[in-house]
């Protein structure tokens, strides 16, 4: 009879220096914002097609075809959660209801407190990357996002902001929050870019 399979070959293969997490740790920089449905809005505006800013109240975002994906979540931290289901709106359906601009080449993610990230626009639309307003079928909690977080599960969790309430069409990249503290640009996980200073040519918004 052959050996039975360890637990860790049955593990998916993790990126360079994460550990697997069973749980989901609440991590975020400063306080909890106090969600008020009647004056939240999403926002889709700068370098947009037709030159306009979109808007969405909570209930018109609620009222958008919602879709789910299983994807994995990597914190800079070093954690990984594998497996997750998250259902929300898809990055796509934003970007069709309110696309960019042929120039356009960024997306500047902006949440609440100001806080913003910045994405690469094929990073933007990548399949699986989502507006999460669930996970595992149950609303996300305040500490986790609630109402509006973004998923980009092929980069570091901090690239999708919690409490999100727009995106900003760039037709050049700047530095989102952490960015601008010392995180790597692009931030994928598999290539471990997780600081600023690992930056090679191009990975960053000319000087």
């Amino acid at each position: 009879m052959g050996q039975p399979e360890s637990r860790e070959a049955e593990q998916p293969p993790l990126p360079p220096g994460q550990r697997l997490q069973r749980g989901w740790p609440v991590t975020h920089y400063g306080p909890v914002p106090k969600f008020r449905p009647e004056r939240w809005e999403f926002r889709a505006f700068g370098a947009t097609a037709d030159g306009d800013k979109h808007c969405w109240t909570h209930e018109e975002f609620a009222a958008l075809p919602y879709t789910t994906v299983v994807a994995d979540m990597h914190c800079v931290t070093k954690f990984s959660m594998l497996g997750a289901e998250w259902g929300g709106v898809r990055t796509t359906t934003i970007l069709e209801l309110a696309p960019p601009a042929p120039e356009a080449t960024h997306v500047m993610v902006w949440a609440e407190y100001g806080f913003s990230s910045n994405l690469r626009l094929e990073d933007f639309a990548a399949e699986n990357c989502l507006f999460a307003t669930h996970r595992s079928g149950e609303l996300l909690t305040a500490e986790h996002g609630f109402p509006v977080r973004l998923i980009v599960p092929h980069l570091y969790a901090w690239k999708g902001p919690k409490w999100v309430r727009g995106i900003e069409y760039m037709t050049a990249d700047r530095r989102g929050f952490w960015e601008e503290r010392g995180y790597h640009n692009l931030g994928d996980p598999w290539r471990e870019q997780r600081y600023s200073y690992q930056e090679e040519p191009g990975d960053g918004p000319e000087l």
